[in-house]
């Protein structure tokens, strides 16, 4: 019996639990990235015909919160053909946003028209910059033509399938009341009671599923902490956990880029209004009162830390949203331990989360299988581009429709043999693995140091062009670096932009034009194909010229060509160098793989001008495979714009000054990496 027709079975006995049961059958199992057979059945199932002719929405549905707080929801369910609701309970999948459901509804319209939406995916699907400087062009076309928007916005084809969707504005945002909480423990608890009232709804069948990217995403994973007893399954694109770290403030590097944008969006649409309530004379005052009292929410805070030349005139709130001990900064720092629902994690190397994504994979306490991880070469607004296709992992919303129909309809359709981790090694192919940088990985990686070393390698243009060796030099050497703006054009700033300057190539994909003011050290080239995977530690033995001083590190393959090709990247404030060594972790050999700073206005150690300073820098997990040929570099830069900038009161202290790498044999720099294979170095 294959897929379809269980699927069948299922629904029919779904609709009739009492005349009839789906019969036991041996579920199909999974293959390689793109799940082999089983994976062309669930790409079949989410494309063909679905159970029901059409969709019925409810439009701003309220859901009141326990502290009296309404939320506005659109529900969509599956109709017959004359567009009633069908009497069925279904499962129920839950989106909550703050971008406003409104935009969810455009998107979804606009995916609704069939002549339109499949002639702009086809139109979309054939641009092919390949080969140009404007190459990723076509990561970001392939992207929006990979069905991605489904899991942003309405899946039409899940509802048709048997399925309601909840689209919920958060708190604050969108058609909701009150004041936008950003992710914090009253929105969390309110993620809690959205869960509880879906569930408790006469068209609910009480089997509750989330989904939903980016913020979406986040809210899934701290909605699952909880552990809502209706939630079966949570399909998180593109999640983060520990937010600080991901994009507020890695390294203590603020990220004023992307918050600024982020920020200003949400404050923007949360001021659209209910047209609709307006015309009818059905408008709530009350949203209005709310969005009056809190106008721009938390853009005061990214205000007053470019604004307050100390640390002791900040305000409350920027004080709170700045120090580790805070109940914001713990709201913000998940446990993925908690999660005890299905979850299966679709990132990418090059997202604004990359530094959390596997860590919740790997902290998730689920057997293989019930937890998954897709990690592909993707920015924030390109996941999916490279799924679909022939040999390549499942579309987004295909892998979606199985996921539910596996944990919130009971089909055994083989999800759960897929993976369950399914990566794309940065310079390699599509690969899957049992694990991915923990005990759950067969074939560990060895970590071995690589020294950095005043010897010429005569690879690269670059404030000083120095090795990258097997042991230290014998000599003492000073480099020295000084902030500068080539890091405009680079990996980290085409992060930060979301993806979007990832369309020149010369920035997202090479990273001589940054390299121009940075410190280089590379290896001889690998005489075999090396893997590099999972998390990287970077110990640097620093002198400032100033109080303190900021480092921005990457680890790049370097190709014969010269082309160098950022891997993973990693930034430190000195006098945020504190390590939490309850969040970091260590290889073997003692030396830190991710060493997690505390990153906290209470715990900065100023630097003594002059005097060396050990700086643990960790740089994001990756997964990568040097060709022969190939070699490893490590570049050191002085600072990071537009990703990352030091608050003012901090930012005062470096005085903008040259900072100094001190090569001492007494103490060493050295990259910490994860290697296997033999490179013969």
């Amino acid at each position: 019996m294959n897929y379809a027709h269980r699927l069948t079975v299922a629904a029919v006995a779904l609709t009739f639990p009492l005349v009839m049961a789906a019969p036991a059958n041996a579920a199909p199992v999974a293959t390689g990235p793109d799940g082999g057979a089983a994976g062309a059945e669930w790409a079949a199932i989410e494309d063909g015909p679905q159970q029901y002719p059409n969709i019925n929405i409810q439009w701003d549905v309220p859901i009141t919160m326990s502290d009296g707080v309404v939320l506005k929801a659109n529900v969509y369910r599956p109709a017959d053909a004359a567009m009633r609701p069908v009497d069925v309970r279904t499962p129920v999948v839950v989106n909550i946003t703050p971008y406003t459901k409104l935009v969810s509804n455009l998107v979804d319209h606009a995916l609704s028209i069939p002549v339109l939406s499949d002639a702009v995916v086809d139109l979309l699907r054939q641009v092919d910059f390949s080969g140009t400087a404007l190459s990723g062009v076509t990561d970001l076309t392939k992207g929006i033509g990979g069905d991605w928007l489904r899991n942003f916005a309405i899946d039409r084809r899940l509802v048709q399938a048997g399925y309601a969707q909840v689209v919920v504005d958060t708190r604050g945002t969108g058609f909701s009341e009150g004041v936008w909480d950003a992710l914090r423990e009253r929105e969390q608890q309110d993620s809690f009671e959205v869960i509880d009232w879906a569930a408790r709804q006469p068209w609910s069948d009480g089997s509750i599923g989330m989904s939903g990217m980016s913020y979406s995403a986040i809210n899934q994973m701290q909605a699952a902490e909880l552990r809502p007893p209706a939630l079966k399954a949570i399909f998180p694109v593109l999640p983060g956990s520990d937010l600080n770290q991901d994009v507020l403030s890695p390294g203590s590097g603020f990220g004023v880029t992307f918050i600024t944008l982020w920020l200003s969006l949400i404050n923007g649409l949360k001021w659209v209004p209910d047209v609709q309530s307006i015309l009818t004379g059905t408008f709530d005052p009350i949203w209005l009162s709310d969005r009056v009292h809190s106008p721009l929410t938390f853009l005061d805070v990214e205000f007053d830390v470019y604004t307050k030349a100390r640390l002791e005139d900040l305000n409350p709130l920027t004080k709170d949203v700045l120090t580790d001990s805070s109940p914001t900064r713990q709201s913000w720092l998940g446990d993925p331990s908690r999660v005890q629902a299905p979850t299966f994690v679709v990132g990418g190397w090059h997202d604004l989360f990359t530094y959390s994504e596997s860590k919740i994979y790997n902290k998730i306490p689920l057997p293989p299988g019930h937890k998954q991880l897709l990690m592909g070469g993707t920015y924030h607004i390109t996941p999916g581009n490279e799924y679909g296709d022939p040999g390549l992992p499942p579309r987004v919303d295909v892998l979606q429709r199985a996921w539910f129909d596996k944990w919130l309809k009971g089909i055994d359709n083989g999800i759960d043999t897929y993976g369950p981790v399914t990566l794309l090694q940065q310079g390699g192919d599509w690969i899957t693995r049992g694990g991915f940088g923990s005990s759950e990985q067969a074939d560990t990686p060895t970590y071995r140091r690589m020294y950095l070393s005043a010897e010429r390698s005569h690879t690269a243009t670059s404030v000083y062009d120095g090795s990258l060796n097997a042991g230290p030099d014998s000599g003492v050497a000073r480099l020295t670096i000084a902030p500068g703006l080539t890091t405009l054009c680079s990996n980290d700033a085409a992060q930060a932009t979301v993806g979007i300057l990832s369309i020149i190539v010369a920035c997202g994909d090479d990273s001589r034009i940054a390299e121009l003011n940075g410190l280089t050290f590379t290896s001889a080239p690998v005489v075999e194909p090396t893997v590099i995977s999972g998390p990287i530690g970077l110990r640097l033995n620093t002198i400032q010229d100033a109080s303190d001083g900021y480092w921005t590190v990457t680890v790049n393959d370097v190709a014969p060509d010269g082309r160098s090709t950022v891997l993973s990247s990693g930034q430190l404030l000195a006098s945020a160098r504190l390590i939490d060594d309850s969040l970091s972790t260590r290889s073997a050999n003692g030396d830190y793989t991710d060493p997690r700073p505390y990153a906290s206005l209470t715990l900065r150690q100023p630097t003594m001008p002059g005097a060396a300073t050990t700086l643990d820098i960790g740089l994001t997990a990756t997964e990568a495979v040097l060709a022969p040929g190939h070699r490893l570099r490590v570049d050191v830069f002085g600072g990071n714009v537009p990703k990352g900038l030091p608050i003012l009161a901090d930012l005062i202290h470096t005085e903008l000054k040259p900072e100094h790498l001190q090569l001492d044999p007494d103490a060493p720099s050295f990259v910490n990496i994860p290697v296997r294979g033999n490179p013969g170095w």
